[in-house]
């Protein structure tokens, strides 16, 4: 089993980080020269960096905004230009005073948004207003609907990898769009089609090879036949076949492995790190979250996965919500994507679902009620507006733990942006039953409940669908943002009854990509004996229903 495969080492409770590098300490393992790695995730919003110890501990971070264009409704593009600048930017930040001798790898995460490049690696335009600049159809971009569709009702057995469903947020429609909708100004123009994290990747290296995660997750690509010629003819891309398919991807790799000769000189200058600096295959976002909470060791703390293998496990990735589940044989769920082989952990079959919108659906309900201005006035300097809310929800309530039942009149459908899991239905609509008059405060506080409520619903779906599919799911590891609101972590344990388990290292997806670095740096010998072991504390929150806990992680990678 994978846990089985790794030597955690094991820590005591309470302050768990400063115990283990006190043992570390009175074992000598210090006196090793200290080395970092860099991992990059770029977000929806924002490109973030952090300069990680061996052992895991995040020593910096820094974080840039980029930009995000909407030309048309439902088009949603970016600047790949911008990106790598804020890449380098917060890379020089987190890397600031250290010897570049110390940096010895590197990773990348993104999302899985398609870059579009010409034969000189040029941006090309993927907007009708024709922008070269804005050359990114982000994932959350869903003007492929009706390709998407289309793909569908084709029928190719590739769809069955996908759970039955072809989305507009993955690759294929998306190509299929500019071809029908921008042939002159875009596609025929077009030699180099990447998923972001591989233009990362590529950007730093120089090298061409796509990651598993990128082509299995969200282009089709099945290993180790590779691509199914016969899919791309039948939904009229028989064009990308042209030399062994170049423009999608001709050699691919495991999350993790080293490529080309590490950092180029151009790339080492852009980012202030010596060239040949080890560069990692990169990981979609959400699965270096994955990777960085789902090998946590919880020996001694009685949860319902001690003892049992990794695929008793879910990491739920709190930004778009996604949902991961490992498995040593692949299983088909209907409206749950994959079984993908290799996309997250190498040998090991993925299955992902998830909601296309929580953190963006949360602030779009609370920052679109009329009250958000007497809230921002509550709120000043004080705390931010989802803090003092979880504390509103409380004083309402008069406990803790009766916050879940003041919803109990006011229920939210949250697909507003369609449903990516398990009813994979991206023409979907959300929907608000039990409105009145009121507009005060205290409605927009139920508002936001009622939301969180909604989508932890969603993921009890998604987990009812594996269920039935044969996975056997008992605990919940969370990370991301929404991770770090204590009501949301609170409500998935109440709806799902299962033990929520957090990362002392609130990062997880930093760290994952950080793993990509030391993996390729060939300190370890696989990405299984790099990804962070853990060590848990003693915290637990009691929920309404007290089979459903939650307990906190410490990340550490091994030595």
């Amino acid at each position: 089993m994978f846990l089985e495969q790794m030597n955690w080492v094991g820590v005591g409770v309470v302050s768990p980080l400063q115990d283990w590098m006190i043992s570390l300490s009175s074992s000598g393992h210090l006196l090793m020269a200290e080395v970092f790695y860099v991992g990059v995730d770029v977000g929806t919003a924002s490109v973030r960096a952090a300069l990680v110890t061996r052992e895991g501990l995040l020593k910096s971070t820094a974080q840039e905004p980029i930009g995000i264009w909407e030309p048309e409704s439902d088009h949603y593009v970016q600047s790949s230009t911008e990106i790598w600048e804020k890449c380098c930017t917060v890379v020089k930040k987190v890397t600031h005073g250290v010897e570049k001798s110390q940096i010895r790898g590197i990773g990348f995460d993104a999302t899985c948004s398609l870059v579009v490049l010409d034969q000189s690696f040029q941006p090309v335009p993927v907007s009708q207003e024709g922008d070269p600049q804005r050359n990114v159809v982000m994932w959350m971009d869903h003007r492929a609907t009706e390709q998407a569709d289309r793909i569908t009702k084709n029928g190719h057995r590739v769809l069955s990898r996908v759970g039955g469903v072809m989305s507009p947020e993955m690759q294929p429609p998306k190509l299929l769009w500019l071809k029908e909708n921008l042939k002159e100004n875009c596609w025929n123009k077009a030699s180099h089609f990447f998923d972001l994290p591989d233009f990362l990747s590529w950007k730093a290296s120089g090298s061409l090879t796509r990651s598993l995660c990128t082509l299995v997750c969200k282009w089709t690509y099945c290993p180790p036949e590779g691509w199914e010629a016969s899919f791309w003819t039948s939904i009229g891309l028989d064009d990308l076949l042209e030399n062994n398919f170049s423009k999608i991807g001709s050699v691919t790799c495991p999350p993790g492995s080293p490529l080309g000769e590490g950092l180029t000189q151009e790339a080492a200058a852009d980012l202030g790190l010596d060239p040949g600096t080890a560069v990692g295959a990169s990981l979609i976002d959400a699965h270096a979250g994955g990777l960085g909470v789902i090998g946590a060791d919880v020996k001694g703390f009685h949860l319902p996965c001690e003892g049992l293998p990794i695929t008793a496990r879910m990491a739920l990735i709190c930004g778009t919500s996604t949902c991961h589940m490992i498995s040593e044989q692949p299983r088909f769920v209907p409206g749950v994507w994959g079984p993908y082989l290799s996309a997250m952990v190498p040998g090991l079959w993925l299955n992902e679902g998830g909601q296309s919108v929580t953190g963006r659906l949360i602030d779009h309900m609370v920052k679109g009620h009329t009250a958000y201005t007497q809230l921002q006035e509550q709120v000043q300097q004080r705390s931010n507006i989802y803090s003092y809310l979880n504390n509103h929800l409380s004083s309402m309530a008069n406990s803790c733990s009766a916050v879940d039942l003041l919803g109990s009149s006011l229920h939210v459908w949250p697909d507003f942006h369609g449903n990516r899991s398990p009813l994979a239905d991206p023409t979907l609509k959300g929907m608000v039953v039990g409105l009145s008059l009121s507009q005060t405060l205290d409605d927009l506080a139920l508002l936001y409940l009622a939301t969180m409520q909604a989508l932890a619903l969603g993921t009890l779906h998604i987990l009812e669908a594996m269920k039935e599919a044969g996975h056997e799911i008992r605990t919940l590891f969370l990370c991301g943002g929404l991770s770090k609101n204590n009501l949301f972590v609170q409500i998935h344990a109440n709806t799902t009854g299962l033990p929520v388990v957090l990362p002392d290292q609130t990062e997880a997806v930093l760290v994952g990509a950080a793993v990509l670095g030391a993996c390729a740096s060939r300190h370890y010998s696989s990405i299984q004996k790099t990804t962070p072991g853990a060590t848990l504390s003693d915290k637990k929150h009691e929920s309404i229903n007290p089979t459903a806990l939650y307990q906190q992680v410490g990340l550490v990678l091994m030595v």
